[in-house]
C-alpha cells in the first residue's frame, strides 16, 4: 500500500498574502482522495520528532533558539516563516513524517510526504521556508540504526539543495544530487556531491534528457541501497520563483524517470513535495498530485 504522511497541522496559518502557498497541504490531499488515487487507508499521521533525533544533525544552540522561539528577527526573517510554537511543532511533525515514510519504504518500495523537502535547512540554521532538514533527519536515522548503508538524495526542485549539502559535506555514505536553476535561490550555493546548474528557460526536452543521461550514472556509480526525491513542482515555467519552462506533463514524466529507475534497481524511495509557487494553486496541485497518481501506478 502506498503510505502518505499527512496531518492538518501541515497547514499553518500565515500572514494575509504570504507567498507561501499553504493551503496545497490541504488541497492535495482532498483531491487524491475525490479522484480516487488513494483513500484514507493511504494516509498515516506521524507524531513528534524526538529532540534526540533532531541533534543527530542540527546543532544544539540552534535547536535551543528553535525551540525557545529566540531566533533573532534577521534569522527569522531567513526561514521566510514568523516564529511561533505552532510551527516549531509543525516542523517536528513532518520531519517524523519522512523518518516513518521511510521505514514504510523499506516495507513497500515507495512512501510519500505530502509536505517535507526542506532542503534549506543548514546544520545550524534555517533558510527558505525551511527549519528542520527531513532529509537529512531521515537518511541519519536510516544509517544511524543500518536500515541503509549507501543513500543517493535526488533534488529536483528548482532551488539546490544547499543545506542538505552542507550536512553531508563530509559523509561519504550519502551522495547529495541536485539539478536546480543556476541563476535562482540561493544566490550563493554550496557544493553537493553532483550540481547541475540550468539555465532560465529550461524546457522539457532539454531537462529530461539531461536526468535520462545522469541519473543512471549515479546508480551504477553510487549502488545506492536508499534514494530521497525532493520532488519540488516549482520547475514549472507557470512558477513566480522557478525561471524555468518546464510543462505540467515534463513534470510527471521527469517523476516517471526517477521512480522507474527506483524499480528497475529495487531501490525504496521516499518522495517529499518540496516547492510549488506557481500563480494558479491548480497547477501546483496538479502536478503534485501526479507524483502520486505514479506512485501508486508504477508500484502498486
Amino acid at each position: 500500500m502506498l503510505k502518505i504522511a499527512w496531518r492538518k497541522e501541515y497547514t499553518h496559518p500565515l500572514p494575509e498574502n504570504h507567498r507561501f502557498p499553504m493551503e496545497k497541504y490541504d488541497l492535495l490531499p482532498e483531491q487524491l482522495l475525490y479522484e480516487g488515487t488513494v483513500s484514507e487507508s493511504n494516509f498515516f499521521s506521524p507524531d513528534f520528532l524526538s529532540e534526540q533525533d533532531i541533534l543527530q544533525v542540527h546543532d544544539a544552540n540552534y535547536w535551543q533558539k528553535l525551540k525557545s522561539l529566540s531566533l533573532s528577527r534577521k534569522e527569522e526573517r531567513r526561514t521566510g516563516f514568523p516564529l511561533s510554537q505552532a510551527l516549531v511543532d509543525r516542523e517536528r511533525i513532518i520531519n517524523q513524517g519522512t523518518i516513518d515514510a521511510a521505514n514504510f519504504a523499506l516495507q513497500y518500495g515507495v512512501a510519500m510526504n505530502i509536505a517535507g523537502g526542506t532542503h534549506h535547512a543548514f546544520t545550524d540554521r534555517g533558510e527558505g521556508f525551511c527549519l528542520l532538514n527531513d532529509i537529512a533527519l531521515a537518511a541519519n536515522y536510516l544509517l544511524r540504526e543500518g536500515k541503509a548503508k549507501k543513500i543517493l538524495v535526488v533534488d529536483l526542485d528548482v532551488h539546490q539543495g544547499n543545506g542538505t549539502a552542507e550536512i553531508f559535506q563530509n559523509n561519504a555514505s550519502v551522495f547529495t544530487f541536485s539539478m536546480h536553476g543556476k541563476g535562482n535561490y540561493p544566490m550563493h550555493k554550496e557544493t553537493s556531491d553532483l550540481d547541475i546548474p540550468l539555465e532560465d528557460g529550461t524546457d522539457d526536452r532539454k531537462y529530461l534528457k539531461i536526468l535520462r543521461e545522469t541519473l543512471p550514472m549515479l546508480l551504477d556509480e553510487q549502488e545506492p541501497d536508499f534514494i530521497f526525491f525532493q520532488s519540488g513542482v516549482d520547475v514549472l515555467s507557470t512558477d513566480k520563483l522557478g525561471r524555468l519552462g518546464m510543462s505540467i506533463q515534463g513534470c510527471k514524466e521527469r517523476d516517471r524517470i526517477v521512480f522507474e529507475h527506483c524499480i528497475k534497481n529495487e531501490i525504496p524511495v521516499v518522495a517529499s513535495m518540496g516547492g510549488g509557487y506557481s500563480e494558479k494553486i491548480a497547477h501546483i496541485i496538479e502536478a503534485h498530485a501526479n507524483t502520486y497518481r505514479l506512485a501508486q501506478d508504477l508500484f502498486f
